[in-house]
């Protein structure tokens, strides 16, 4: 019996090969860049309202038209997007001159009722209104730059 467990513990104790530490060593730092990449939303210059939290806000807030963006702390497709098309200078000079921004938490509890008003199940959901609050355009899901300020271009903020 002596000579079993001695087997045992020998086995127990036999390293694995190299390649595999290598291996698992790689994915963990892989996975953690592509992880804080997918979270990373450098700041921007854009006057973001954050304390809107109904229709009726929206129409004693500006005479501009408004973006609305709905979001999430959790959405790596909004953070991409933040990332990808708000920081941008471009859309910055065009959302900052021509509209007035609302950045809108769907997790808040402030927010149920615009989240409820818009139908707003997925984010980002983007949405474009006139200063009376109609819907301009509304586009749910990422979208890229070029695609983004087509969106801007295509309607007359005056």
């Amino acid at each position: 019996m002596n000579k079993i467990d001695h087997s045992a513990k020998k086995m127990a104790k036999k390293k694995s090969h190299p390649f595999w530490r290598w291996f698992w060593l790689t994915f963990l730092v892989v996975s953690l860049a592509y992880a804080w990449y997918s979270f990373y939303a450098p700041s921007n210059d854009i006057a973001w309202v954050n304390d809107i939290t109904s229709t009726q806000d929206f129409t004693n807030n500006s005479s501009q038209n408004m973006l609305l963006f709905f979001t999430g702390k959790w959405c790596s497709p909004c953070q991409i997007m933040k990332r990808e098309v708000f920081a941008d200078k471009e859309v910055q000079s065009v959302i900052n001159s021509q509209y007035t921004p609302v950045m809108i938490d769907i997790d808040s509890p402030n927010t149920k009722e615009l989240v409820k008003f818009y139908k707003v199940g997925v984010t980002p959901t983007t949405i474009i209104l006139d200063p009376q609050g109609n819907v301009f355009d509304y586009v749910v899901g990422k979208i890229g730059k070029k695609k983004f300020l087509e969106m801007l271009s295509d309607l007359d903020p005056k």
